[in-house]
């Protein structure tokens, strides 16, 4: 067998192995980042690396893939942190149609909804990184360890610590139908400027996040306590709402609404609810965020 061959046939060889764990690899950068276009460019990064690297002596390439993929998106975790300083706004994590890149919602959904990957936030990159590992892709304590470079007894510890921190946070979510209820029933009372009904609908700690970027109309801080959200909504209700349309479309394995305005969606509007009511209330309105939001639903 010539060199030319050789080459060609290790390389066709790289390939294969790489797509297959491409899924993987973007899910676990997206969970990661909590951003599509930066998780692609781990992905990218991670397959140049794989393609200069010596494969002759790897066993597992899978899990060599993964740990790339992982340091790759715990350094730019640490890069993006600074970046976020000159958001103007709110950030939140970029939305996903999970109909459409089923990918991403591949493994178990943990660490996917946007309430799970705003608490994610709050963690260190490493605790990060080992929730994400354990939790959505059920490594074992050992590959972890070894991932991030940590003993085993460290990577149980900062698995225990970043479920310790989420639980602290978490209530008990509703059931997908009465999500659906209760995000219909908010759409309803903020078109009309129903404050007394949207205050129904709102837990007392609700809070509701706009991420625009500096884009018009995008409330520029949080706004919090059933009151005030009611109040807020309420207040831009004649104008908001005028020449859009409301569609129904599945991102992060949630139900969202996006609204839409000549063909493009302009808006995408998902909540998080408990027995007590809405707690979150998530506007993604950042044009760059909206692009994987598709209006085919509307």
């Amino acid at each position: 067998m010539s060199g030319e061959t050789r080459a060609r046939d290790d390389l066709h060889d790289a390939i294969a192995a790489f797509d297959g764990q491409r899924r993987r690899l973007l899910g676990i950068a997206y969970r990661m980042l909590g951003s599509v276009a930066d998780a692609e460019d781990v992905v990218q990064d991670t397959w140049i690396r794989w393609q200069n690297t010596d494969r002759s002596d790897i066993r597992e390439p899978g899990a060599f893939l993964a740990t790339i993929a992982t340091r790759l998106s715990i350094t730019v975790l640490q890069s993006a942190r600074v970046r976020r300083e000159t958001y103007i706004g709110p950030w939140l994590p970029e939305p996903v149609n999970t109909e459409d890149d089923p990918a991403l919602g591949a493994e178990r959904a943990e660490a996917l909804q946007f309430a799970v990957l705003l608490m994610l936030e709050k963690l260190t990159p490493t605790e990060r990184a080992a929730y994400v590992l354990r939790e959505a892709f059920d490594y074992p304590y050992p590959r972890i360890a070894e991932v991030i470079s940590v003993s085993v007894v460290g990577a149980r510890q900062l698995v225990s610590r970043a479920r310790a921190h989420l639980s602290s946070e978490r209530r008990i979510a509703v059931e997908p139908s009465a999500q659906r209820t209760l995000l219909e029933a908010f759409l309803v009372a903020a078109q009309e400027g129903d404050a007394a009904q949207l205050e129904k609908l709102l837990a007392d700690d609700v809070v509701s996040y706009t991420d625009g970027n500096g884009v018009a109309l995008a409330a520029r801080i949080p706004v919090s306590g059933r009151g005030r959200v009611a109040k807020f909504i309420a207040a831009f209700s004649h104008h908001f709402w005028s020449g859009k349309s409301i569609g129904w479309v599945r991102v992060n394995g949630q139900l969202a609404a996006t609204l839409v305005e000549n063909g493009v969606v302009t808006t995408m509007i998902t909540v998080t609810a408990s027995d007590d009511g809405i707690r979150q209330l998530l506007w993604v309105m950042s044009p760059d965020k909206l692009r994987h939001v598709r209006a085919a639903q509307a």
